[in-house]
C-alpha cells in the first residue's frame, strides 16, 4: 500500500500584518523579544481552472495572517475558515534572528502540542505554528520563518486503496447534512467526527471520540477535518497531528482510520460533484507505544527556492510614499521611549495645534523643529512676501519664491511644509496684526479691515493650543498677548538681538492661578510704558533683523523645546519655573526637581552667543502690565474691538488704563523731592 503523502502548509502574510507589527514593535514591544500569541486562519483547499487545458489546478495549502493577528479583539475568522494559533517571536537585530536556536524553539512548540494532547485531550493546538521575525523598520523589510510542527508516524501511515471523491462513500444528502451541521456550530470545527446510521449522519468534536463512537461499528466511524489542501491524492498538513492525536489517546481502535478530507465550503448544487475526498488509512504495529513518548516532529517552511530557510517581505516598493513617510517621520521620537524616556507622552506633543505669528527666520526654524517633534497642525500668519534676502536665512523658502514680487510668506511656508511631509496639516494666512502706536485711519474702510483682522486673529488663536510670537517688532506682539491670555492659551515668545536672544513662556492669567502661587510674567511685564511705534523712521539696519546667522536656529529650537517640556509637565501652563540657580546636575530626576520628563521648564532663557551661554531667569507678573494684567483683560472682554481701537490710536490709553501714568507721576514727584547738591559740595564721605 502507498505511504500517505501530506501537503505541507505554506504561509500567506497580508501587508497589514507587517504594518501592525511595525506599530507594535515601536510602541509596545520596543526592545522586548518576549514571545507573543498570534492568530491565523485557513480554509478548505481551493483550485483554479486552467484556461487552455480546462484542468483544475490545486492552489497551495495555505495559512494566512492579517492585521488582527496580534489582538484577540480584532481577530475574526473569515467565513468558511478555521482558526490556528501560534507563537510569535520578534528579534531586535538580524544577527539575533540568524543566530536563534531554531531547533530548541521548534521543539518547545512541538512539546507544547504534545503535552496538550496528553493532558487535556484538546485539538486546539493541532494546527499550532511558530513564527520568528526580524523587522528592519528603516527599510520596511521583514525577514520571517514559519514552522508548522507535525509529528512523524513510525511506522508510516499507508493508504488502503486510493483517495476518492466523498460522494463515493457518502450520499449527497449525507454530505449536505454534514455541511449544514458544520454551519450551525458556535465555533468552526477544524476537526470533527462523523457517524453514519443508514441515511442519517451526525457530527461531533473529536474530543468526544469515546462517547460519540460508543457502540458504533467501525464502518460507521469517520474522522474528518477541514482540509486546506486541494491536491487530489494528498491531504493537508493538519491530518498529520490529528492522526498522532488518535494514536496517542486511542491506540487500540485507530490502527485503521476512515478519513474524510472536508473541502466543501459551499453546498453542492445539482449537477456538480462534492469536492471533499475520502480514504482509508492504516498503520502497522497495532499495539500502542507508550503514550508519553513524543514522536519526532517536522515542519519548517521552505523558502521560494525550495530550501529550508527564511523568507523576506519588502514592503517599500509597494507602499504609498505618503504612508511610508507617516510611519517614518516619528521613528526617532518613538525610539526615545525605548531606553531614554519611557514616560514621554508623544501624543500630547503631536496633538498640540501651533499658531506661528511670523513666517520669517524664527518662524521657519520653529516650524521645522515642531515637525521634528511630530506636531501635525502648524498655522502661519504673516503679512509680508518672500524677498530675495530671505531664502538663505529662512529655510522654508527658495529662489523661485522671490520672483514676480514674491509669494505671500505664510502661504508659501505652509506649502513648503507639505512638500517636506505631505501628512502635515499646514496652512498660511496673510494678515496684518493691528498694533498700539499705529493708529487706524479714521475712515470706515480701514476700520472695517482692522476689525476683520482682529476677528480673524481671535478665531485663529481660539482654534490653536499654543501661540508663538515670532514677529519683528515689539508692538506687534501686544494684541496676540492680550487675546491669548484671555483665552488661556500657551504663549511662547522669541526675540533676537545681534548675538543675544530671548525665549520665554507667558504665565497663566491671574484669575486662574491658585492663591499663594507666584504668577509668571509676560513679554510686557517689565515695561513701565505701553508698547509704541518702533517701526517709523528707521534706517536699513534697523528695518532688518541684523543678527548672527546661527542665532535664529538656536532661539527657534529652544522655543519649541520649551513648549515640548511644558506640554509634558503635569501642570501644563501653570508649571512653576525652577529657581535660576537650580542645580540641574543633581542626582534627582527632572520630575523630582519640579520639571517634566524632558527636564527643566524655565520661564525665560537669555542666550549670549558671544559667550556661548544661556541664562535662565524668572520674572514675576506685574499687576499693571499692559499685556496680561486683569485690568487690560477685563477691559478687552467687556468692550472688545472698541477697547482695542483705543489702544491702537491713543498711546496713553494703556498707561492710563493700568495706572502706569500715575506710577510715572509718582516717580517724577519722588525725584523732585530729592535735595540735589548742584554745586557738587557736600559731605566728603560721599
Amino acid at each position: 500500500m502507498p505511504i500517505v503523502q501530506f501537503t505541507p502548509f505554506s504561509s500567506i502574510i497580508q501587508p497589514d500584518f507587517w504594518h501592525k507589527l511595525t506599530n507594535l514593535k515601536i510602541d509596545v514591544l520596543k526592545l522586548s523579544d518576549d514571545a507573543l500569541t498570534v492568530s491565523g486562519s485557513y480554509s478548505t483547499g481551493r483550485t483554479v481552472k486552467d484556461r487552455e487545458s480546462g484542468q483544475e489546478i490545486a492552489l497551495g495549502c495555505t495559512i494566512a495572517l492579517g492585521d488582527g493577528a496580534f489582538d484577540e479583539r480584532e481577530f475574526g475568522v473569515p467565513q468558511g475558515s478555521v482558526r490556528a494559533n501560534g507563537t510569535f517571536k520578534n528579534y531586535n537585530t538580524i544577527e539575533d534572528f540568524k543566530a536563534a536556536d531554531k531547533t530548541s524553539l521548534f521543539n518547545q512548540e512541538a512539546e507544547k502540542i504534545w503535552n496538550q494532547i496528553l493532558t487535556t485531550r484538546s485539538t486546539a493546538l493541532l494546527t499550532h505554528f511558530l513564527l520568528i521575525t526580524y523587522a528592519d523598520l528603516k527599510k520596511y523589510k521583514y525577514y520571517y520563518w514559519f514552522a508548522f510542527p507535525a509529528f512523524v508516524a513510525k511506522p508510516a501511515w499507508e493508504l488502503n486503496g486510493e483517495w476518492k471523491g466523498a460522494g463515493g462513500e457518502f450520499s449527497s444528502s449525507q454530505l449536505g447534512s454534514i455541511h449544514t451541521q458544520l454551519k450551525l456550530q458556535k465555533e468552526p470545527l477544524a476537526f470533527f467526527l462523523v457517524r453514519t446510521d443508514t441515511q442519517d449522519v451526525s457530527i461531533s468534536p473529536v474530543e468526544e471520540y469515546e462517547t460519540f463512537f460508543a457502540n458504533t461499528p467501525s464502518s460507521a466511524q469517520t474522522i474528518a477535518f477541514v482540509d486546506p489542501s486541494a491536491a487530489p491524492d494528498s491531504p493537508g498538513w493538519p491530518l498529520r497531528n490529528l492522526l498522532a492525536y488518535l494514536r496517542a489517546l486511542y491506540p487500540a481502535t485507530t490502527s485503521t482510520v476512515r478519513v474524510l478530507c472536508w473541502r466543501d465550503e459551499h453546498p453542492v448544487v445539482e449537477g456538480l460533484e462534492w469536492r471533499s475526498r475520502f480514504g482509508v488509512l492504516e498503520v502497522g504495529g497495532a499495539e500502542a507505544a507508550a503514550a508519553v513518548t513524543r514522536p519526532q516532529a517536522v515542519g519548517w517552511e521552505k523558502n521560494p527556492q525550495g530550501k529550508l530557510g527564511p523568507r523576506a517581505a519588502d514592503l517599500a516598493p509597494m507602499m504609498d510614499p505618503k504612508r511610508l513617510a507617516e510611519q517614518a517621520v516619528d521613528l526617532n521620537l518613538k525610539l526615545m521611549r525605548w531606553r531614554i524616556l519611557p514616560a514621554l507622552d508623544l501624543e500630547k506633543v503631536a496633538g498640540t495645534k501651533c499658531l506661528l505669528l511670523g513666517a520669517g527666520t524664527l518662524g521657519c526654524y520653529v516650524a521645522r523643529t515642531l515637525m521634528g517633534w511630530g506636531v501635525r497642525t502648524i498655522t502661519f500668519v504673516d503679512s509680508a512676501r518672500v524677498s530675495f534676502s530671505n531664502p538663505v536665512r529662512q529655510p522654508l523658502f527658495e529662489f523661485a519664491d522671490c520672483l514676480d514680487g514674491g509669494k505671500p510668506k505664510a502661504e508659501c511656508a505652509a506649502a513648503s511644509l507639505k512638500r517636506i511631509f505631505p501628512g502635515i496639516n499646514a496652512t498660511g494666512h496673510q494678515l496684518s496684526i493691528p498694533m498700539p502706536g499705529h493708529p487706524i485711519p479714521p475712515n470706515p474702510t480701514s476700520l472695517a479691515q482692522a476689525k476683520a483682522d482682529v476677528e480673524k486673529l481671535e478665531r485663529l488663536i481660539d482654534e490653536h493650543d499654543a501661540v508663538f510670537l515670532l514677529m519683528d517688532s515689539r508692538e506687534s506682539r501686544w494684541l496676540p498677548t492680550v487675546i491669548s491670555a484671555a483665552k488661556g492659551k500657551i504663549v511662547l515668545n522669541a526675540a533676537l538681538g545681534f548675538d543675544t536672544f530671548l525665549v520665554m513662556r507667558h504665565g497663566a492669567r491671574a484669575s486662574s492661578v491658585k492663591e499663594g502661587v507666584t504668577r509668571l510674567g509676560c513679554y510686557y511685564c517689565n515695561d513701565i510704558v505701553a508698547p509704541a511705534d518702533s517701526l517709523t523712521d528707521r534706517t536699513l539696519d534697523q528695518m532688518c533683523t541684523v543678527t548672527r546667522p546661527g542665532l535664529a536656529a538656536i532661539a527657534g529650537s529652544t522655543a519649541v523645546e520649551l513648549l515640548a517640556s511644558l506640554v509634558q509637565h503635569p501642570d501644563g501652563i501653570y508649571a512653576a519655573a525652577p529657581p535660576p540657580a537650580q542645580d540641574l546636575h543633581a542626582t534627582q530626576s527632572y520630575a523630582e526637581q519640579g520639571g517634566s520628563v524632558l527636564g527643566s521648564v524655565p520661564h525665560q532663557l537669555r542666550g549670549f552667543l558671544a559667550q556661548f551661554r544661556n541664562m535662565p531667569l524668572v520674572g514675576a507678573a506685574y499687576d499693571r502690565c499692559t499685556g496680561c494684567s486683569e485690568t487690560v483683560l477685563q477691559a478687552y472682554e467687556k468692550d472688545g474691538f472698541d477697547m482695542l481701537v483705543k489702544a491702537f490710536n491713543d498711546q496713553k490709553y494703556l498707561e492710563t488704563l493700568t495706572g502706569l501714568d500715575k506710577l510715572f507721576d509718582e516717580g517724577e514727584a519722588a525725584l523732585e523731592a530729592v535735595d540735589w547738591d548742584e554745586d557738587g559740595e557736600g559731605d566728603d564721605d560721599f
